[in-house]
């Protein structure tokens, strides 16, 4: 039997709609810049060269319905609806055409931002780690599985902070489409079961305060929702 010093943490694992069954949480994967209309908000030139990644940690991950603190360390935190991919066998260098077969589900997620932290890190040239992967930073609806709503590469993408919309896109718009992000990630990465891919977000974003009440839906992928107290 093995003994540890203190109680692991638990597995971290996500609702799969319709089913008993969880989803188990590996990585978690987050492309950057993955819309050019919220690229230009940042202030920043949209390209096509090579996707921008940053990852975040399985503990940031929190159930879509929760109500959350304003995390510490920030006066600008920032709310963020994207696509979320759930992997569900092994893949390495794939081709495009063959990437949505290692493919689980799709999700509603929120990269929740410590925008000031993350902003204060890009503009040193250091990592965005302080100002993207932190407790609750990881937002995540049920997982739909993809034998049950195929793989969805247009729909609305839109969220609302208190009633009022903020984001409201298409998943069309993604400069890097699902296949692609797959395949390019699988270059670098081993894709394992259990991997999730944030695949960017749309215009909009902005700064979320205790008390506020947040509400995204991707069509035909569906809601995720989160309060801050």
């Amino acid at each position: 039997m093995t003994r540890y010093p203190f109680e692991p943490v638990p597995a971290i694992s996500v609702e799969i709609a319709g089913t008993d069954m969880r989803f188990p949480v590996g990585r978690v994967f987050c492309v950057g810049r993955n819309y050019a209309a919220h690229v230009r908000e940042m202030g920043l030139d949209p390209d096509r060269e090579e996707p921008c990644y940053f990852t975040k940690s399985n503990i940031s991950i929190v159930s879509s319905g929760s109500a959350i603190p304003y995390p510490p360390g920030t006066e600008n935190y920032h709310h963020e609806i994207e696509l979320v991919v759930a992997i569900g066998k092994s893949g390495f260098e794939l081709a495009a055409e063959d990437a949505l077969s290692i493919v689980f589900g799709y999700a509603g997620g929120f990269d929740m931002t410590r925008r000031d932290l993350q902003i204060a890190s890009r503009d040193n040239k250091g990592p965005w780690d302080i100002g993207k992967d932190f407790e609750n930073a990881a937002v995540i609806g049920a997982i739909r599985p993809a034998d049950d709503i195929g793989h969805p590469s247009s729909g609305r993408i839109s969220l609302s902070v208190n009633g009022e919309i903020r984001q409201d896109s298409d998943l069309s718009h993604l400069i890097w489409s699902v296949p692609e992000i797959i395949a390019h990630l699988s270059r670098f990465y081993r894709l394992e079961p259990g991997d999730l891919i944030y695949t960017g977000t749309p215009d909009g974003v902005g700064p979320v305060s205790s008390g506020d009440t947040i509400a995204g839906e991707i069509e035909g992928v569906g809601p995720v929702e989160l309060q801050i107290v």
